[in-house]
């Protein structure tokens, strides 16, 4: 019953597999506490469930003449069977060859999407160590094997296909440690994507990250040996060999001031030239305020097709960077004069003239690097709230308040460079002996000091 209640927690000594010594030493003595002292699936209340459209379903634990309910609490991938689903069924009875739907929350920032859709049940088996023994049927209170469900993931809900359910989602915590990850060679890079999609399927606190500004491929985890695990799995598993290196963050680019520019694209070269001549000035916006394009030109100057053009071409030269190669935003760019030729203007041409315009503007301004700030959330015990704040000071970061929460511990919250973040699950940890945990949100972009700034130019990079 304390167990049940969840007053009582049993912890027992028990040697691992690995230790050939002494492997299984405990292994008897778990089992059989758990046979006689955890309750029974009678016991154990179903979880929320509702129709897809959010309806309230009260379901008859264990019972198994009732509606279909089953649960994927786990997902592996055999090398010879293809992916198998560890599926708890709480309600009803699930056979072979059934069509269930699959409902599911999904995490999108995680890379698992909502799942609605139908799937046809393969042979159910039941795990006994490395054996799997084949069932005719799984009814309520079984913990069953199903091999090809090709949709389902962990978390997802098997429910009949006319009478379609949803179980309430698991809650998962954040992974917070960014490993940048990269194929160790040509023949690891064809087998990445499907080994790290196989990965994150298995593994619902896994996020997997392509990030389109600094073209890495992240694996964002729950610590280091989480990390180390996912690493070795894709190398035993999936024959996968990757290397882990430098994690960068995401910088921008800006004008600290108002600059003017000129962009001069004349080529004469025999046969049809090019020819295009823009004016421009640029001046900086507020954070968040992205690229403004106006159009300024008087008495057709820059004739009315070719305005676009060069549009065009400033924003594809903003988003390449026009300082340390990082993408250029909270600028007004403003067209002023031109001019073009009634034969060799051509809007390539102007697209050029439009970036070499871009380009000489800030050549005579100042530009900043702006930085990725992120809002800290640190739930920390009294005992070392001192040295978190500390910390968090000498990682440039702004504390915004502090919060009691009437038991022994303090919310801090805080705002923090994602520069000095990256690895701040593992410091955290250290720093309060496991006991403090954090959350993070990106915040904005804002300068970052000159001396920092110029160290990352010096070394050509954006490594977090």
């Amino acid at each position: 019953r304390a167990v049940a209640r969840g007053r009582f927690f049993p912890v027992l000594a028990a040697a691992p597999a690995a230790d050939g010594a002494r492997q299984g030493l405990g292994t008897v003595e778990l089992l059989d506490l758990i046979t006689g002292g955890f309750p029974t699936p009678f016991e154990h209340p179903v979880p929320g469930v509702t129709t897809p459209d959010g309806k309230a379903r009260e379901l008859t634990p264990c019972d198994t003449e009732g509606p279909l309910a089953a649960e994927v609490v786990k997902t592996a991938s055999d090398p010879y069977v293809g992916r198998i689903s560890l599926v708890r069924v709480f309600s009803g009875t699930l056979r072979p060859d059934q069509t269930v739907h699959v409902s599911g929350h999904g995490l999108t920032d995680r890379g698992h999407e909502d799942h609605d859709v139908d799937e046809k049940i393969g042979a159910l088996s039941m795990p006994f160590g490395k054996q799997q023994r084949p069932l005719t049927q799984a009814v309520a209170g079984d913990l069953v094997s199903v091999a090809k469900l090709a949709r389902a993931e962990t978390g997802d809900t098997l429910s009949a296909k006319d009478d379609p359910l949803l179980m309430e989602p698991w809650q998962m915590p954040d992974p917070l440690l960014p490993i940048a990850i990269q194929a160790h060679s040509k023949a690891d890079e064809d087998k990445l994507s499907q080994g790290l999609s196989r990965l994150v399927a298995e593994d619902p606190t896994m996020r997997l990250e392509q990030n389109q500004d600094t073209h890495q491929v992240v694996l964002w985890c729950l610590g280091e040996a989480h990390a180390d695990v996912a690493l070795e799995r894709l190398r035993s598993r999936y024959g996968v060999q990757v290397d882990v290196v430098p994690h960068k963050v995401s910088l921008r680019e800006t004008f600290a001031n108002r600059a003017s520019g000129r962009g001069r694209h004349v080529k004469q070269s025999g046969g049809h030239g090019q020819y295009a001549i823009c004016e421009i000035e640029v001046e900086p916006l507020p954070g968040g305020s992205g690229i403004e394009f106006v159009d300024k030109v008087v008495g057709g100057a820059v004739p009315r097709q070719f305005i676009p053009s060069v549009e065009k071409g400033i924003r594809a030269q903003a988003a390449k960077g026009v300082a340390a190669g990082h993408p250029l935003v909270d600028v007004r760019v403003t067209l002023l004069d031109g001019k073009a030729h009634s034969v060799d203007s051509s809007d390539a041409a102007f697209q050029t003239a439009g970036a070499l315009a871009l380009r000489e503007a800030a050549a005579d301004a100042r530009i900043h690097l702006l930085e990725p700030v992120a809002e800290v959330s640190v739930l920390v015990p009294d005992d070392y709230v001192g040295a978190v704040m500390s910390d968090l000071s000498g990682r440039r970061g702004r504390v915004l308040g502090t919060e009691q929460l009437g038991t022994g511990r303090t919310l801090i919250r805080a705002e923090v460079p994602e520069f000095e973040i990256g690895r701040y699950a593992v410091d955290l940890r250290s720093l309060s002996h496991g006991t403090a945990r954090f959350d993070r949100a990106y915040a904005r972009h804002e300068p970052m000091p000159a001396q920092i700034a110029e160290r990352i130019r010096e070394q050509g990079g954006d490594e977090g």
